[in-house]
């Protein structure tokens, strides 16, 4: 009897230990690992900036959301989620990144992190100013001002822990070349491509310099993606046949090669400082040349109407009817992609970079 006691007091105590360190393997699993996701740049990253602006760079109106929680166009530039919602979510910080402006932003918005990226915006400070959204040297002064809001909520000490421990993400440039040079004529008469996309590095340097200046530590910097190859760019540059547009596409592998050094040159000089680039391009031109292999069907076209020209207001319900199936496109319109093509993306940049991070 003594022995049967000891038996099922000893299993009970196993059966106590393995209930503890399960419950501790999913705290751990849930637990974030960084504070917030703080996040500055374009319409690739924008939840809903531009809503309020004066600008024809929206997309707070159906079929944009039909795939988001309750089919609710929030001003994302896709079908569903974008990757600031995809990382944060990984992270174990929240499930969505609100915009900074326009939002009923609560005390806990605040301390898990916004966005202040705005569509259409770019490195080149023409390119903001054609289409009346937010410069990127304003996003920073809008995080200066989320800075005192979150000091006036979480106190000084904590406010700058959660600055410095917070992940940064940065996305922009791409207009720059498929708008502001290849599609107006304004810097195509002054400048080539080199001394363009050097204009581009110095705005896109100048700008992480302040963002750790104001106490970032931790940035994960998206490169350019095959920017010819976007299914807009491709009818306006591609020829009959649509292809990608080469020219485009050397703009951003150029931009991509420079901006590693910047990062390179801005680790080296500011301790305690990781900047990570993030290769999209060659993720996208694998999706986009290699459908199939990830499940999807279409990839020179979005979903939305001809899937060739349709984005912001031309890709709305009354005009642009909608494929029957997105989850077969990389692309949701004819310049974002599908949030089922944002979640393989992501997945590959969670693993690859933004572990490095944290």
């Amino acid at each position: 009897m003594e022995s049967r006691s000891l038996v099922l007091g000893a299993s009970f105590m196993a059966l106590c230990i393995l209930v503890g360190q399960a419950l501790a393997d999913t705290k751990n699993q849930t637990a974030p690992r960084v504070p917030a996701v703080i996040v500055f740049g374009d319409s690739i990253v924008d939840p809903g900036n531009n809503n309020d602006l004066e600008t024809l760079i929206k997309c707070n109106f159906p079929p944009y959301g039909q795939d988001f929680i309750n089919h609710q166009a929030t001003g994302r530039f896709s079908n569903g989620l974008i990757p600031p919602d995809l990382i944060a979510s990984k992270l174990g910080v929240k499930e969505l990144v609100p915009p900074y402006i326009g939002y009923d932003l609560q005390p806990e918005d605040i301390l898990t992190g916004v966005s202040f990226a705005s569509g259409a915006t770019g490195y080149d400070p023409l390119t903001p100013a054609i289409l009346n959204v937010i410069p990127m040297p304003d996003e920073l002064k809008l995080f200066g001002e989320y800075k005192e809001r979150l000091k006036a909520i979480a106190g000084e000490e904590r406010a700058t822990s959660i600055v410095s421990k917070s992940l940064y993400l940065v996305c922009s440039g791409t207009d720059d070349i498929a708008n502001t040079y290849f599609t107006t004529p304004f810097r195509m008469l002054e400048y080539d491509i080199n001394s363009y996309v050097d204009l581009l590095i110095r705005g896109a340097a100048s700008f992480l310099e302040q963002l750790i200046q104001m106490g970032a530590q931790k940035i994960a910097f998206v490169g350019l993606p095959p920017v010819g190859c976007v299914p807009s760019q491709r009818t306006l540059g591609g020829g009959i046949q649509r292809n990608c547009e080469p020219k485009r596409n050397q703009a951003a592998q150029l931009f991509n090669s420079k901006i590693q050094k910047e990062i390179d040159r801005l680790n080296g000089e500011n301790k305690g400082i990781t900047g990570v680039y993030i290769d999209i391009y060659s993720m996208l031109i694998d999706l986009i040349f290699q459908p199939s292999k990830y499940g999807f069907e279409v990839s020179d076209r979005g979903c939305c109407g001809t899937g060739e020209i349709e984005v912001t207001l031309l890709c709305n319900k009354l005009t642009a009817s909608v494929c029957p199936d997105v989850t077969k496109y990389v692309f949701w319109d004819s310049y974002h992609p599908t949030e089922r093509a944002y979640k393989i993306m992501i997945d590959k940049i969670y693993q690859d970079y933004i572990q490095l991070l944290v």
